[in-house]
């Protein structure tokens, strides 16, 4: 089998941290053990230089966007970024977003009739809604970005909602699907951690709540923080860590202290650690997950590979993998439900049974994913 060269477009980087960087840096760990891979991406912090990838990676220059976590990247103003781009020699070019930098990759794959392979990750139009408030210029932002979805050859998404998303964005062309996976290893040793995680927080016979992310209003976490308060109110003995960062956690915090829930709910911060990740969820008995922003939810991978099933909230797309009571659960998206869903699971003599089949259903490592992404590669090169 010839090796490729294949590079990754992503418009934003680690020290930043989201689902779509752990995707792209998933791939490009496993991909390089098979291709030569370069991965494009903006220069977000100036003392980070990626030293540490066993891939390449090419940084372009950035610039502060206004209030927001992300920076903008400015790949046509750096012409050594564009420089690597026509050395990188590239057979497949695969991108995951569709802003400067996926633009510009579409752009040059379709000129120098290279196949271009693209993933649909966010729903962007709840997105652009918030930072403008607008519906008019909201659609004028989808035709934009569809219009780079349009060059593709190729359009991946993770399950057949996402698909439907798309195609009402103006999306005409090919869609396969592709699931994403974790390399979170189940099987692991985590007692010692588990052990000290219980420890710090005093934990004796209390119902063990997590959840993940970035921590920004569109995942619907004020559900979770509500859904708590009733929970406290029902005297239901629980602990809920919330994992991550991001641009609202202030608020988040506050409400916490308002709410006097600081007992009940830690914020654990960003964990890099994989092994200390991994602990946590093991640690859970229940994954909360009620976004609406959310295509897919890496989590509810995660979570599943330590047979902890997820609660999303009815109607959402990364609930579209989930038999409600047989692989995880559901629940209308409001407190009074979501709390009273909670205290039904753990009354459920078939919890047990929800749990093992969250594993068998959900759980995919990212090894069994790229080896996918390789055929898909190798048949898009082969039909250019």
């Amino acid at each position: 089998m010839e090796k490729l060269n294949i590079g990754l477009f992503i418009d934003t980087w680690f020290p930043m941290v989201d689902g779509v960087i752990n995707v792209v840096d998933n791939y490009a760990k496993r991909l390089c053990k098979f291709a030569n891979v370069t991965v494009f991406a903006p220069k977000v912090n100036k003392n980070y230089t990626g030293s540490n990838l066993p891939y390449k990676i090419v940084f372009c220059k950035s610039a502060k966007f206004f209030n927001l976590d992300y920076r903008l990247p400015l790949p046509k103003l750096d012409n050594v970024f564009k420089k690597e781009i026509k050395a990188a020699n590239l057979d497949v070019i695969y991108i995951h977003s569709p802003f400067s930098i996926g633009k510009m990759a579409a752009n040059f794959g379709n000129k120098n009739k290279i196949p271009v392979v693209a993933t649909f990750h966010s729903q962007f139009k709840q997105d652009f809604m918030r930072a403008t408030k607008s519906k008019l210029v909201t659609k004028l932002l989808l035709k934009i970005i569809t219009k780079v979805f349009n060059r593709a050859n190729l359009l991946l998404t993770m399950n057949p909602k996402c698909s439907e998303i798309i195609k009402s964005y103006g999306y005409k062309g090919r869609i396969e699907l592709l699931p994403n996976g974790t390399d979170l290893a189940p099987n692991q040793n985590l007692t010692d951690l588990i052990a000290e995680i219980k420890k710090n927080n005093n934990l004796t016979d209390e119902k063990i709540l997590i959840n993940i992310g970035r921590l920004t209003k569109l995942k619907n976490i004020d559900l979770v923080i509500d859904s708590c308060k009733i929970l406290k109110q029902e005297n239901f003995h629980f602990k809920l860590f919330i994992v991550g960062g991001g641009q609202d956690e202030k608020y988040f915090k506050k409400k916490v202290n308002a709410n006097n829930l600081s007992k009940e709910i830690v914020f654990v911060g960003k964990i890099l650690d994989q092994s200390l990740k991994s602990a946590y969820l093991a640690s859970a008995d229940l994954n909360v997950f009620p976004s609406f922003y959310d295509t897919d939810g890496i989590v509810k991978i995660e979570a599943a590979a330590f047979e902890t099933p997820t609660l999303f909230a009815k109607g959402s797309v990364a609930s579209s993998s989930c038999i409600n009571g047989v692989n995880g659960y559901i629940a209308d998206a409001e407190p009074n439900s979501f709390a009273k869903k909670i205290i039904e699971i753990f009354n459920d003599t078939n919890y047990s049974a929800v749990c093992k089949q969250a594993k068998n259903d959900l759980y995919l490592s990212w090894d069994g994913v790229v080896e996918k992404l390789l055929n898909i590669y190798f048949k898009e090169k082969k039909n250019d």
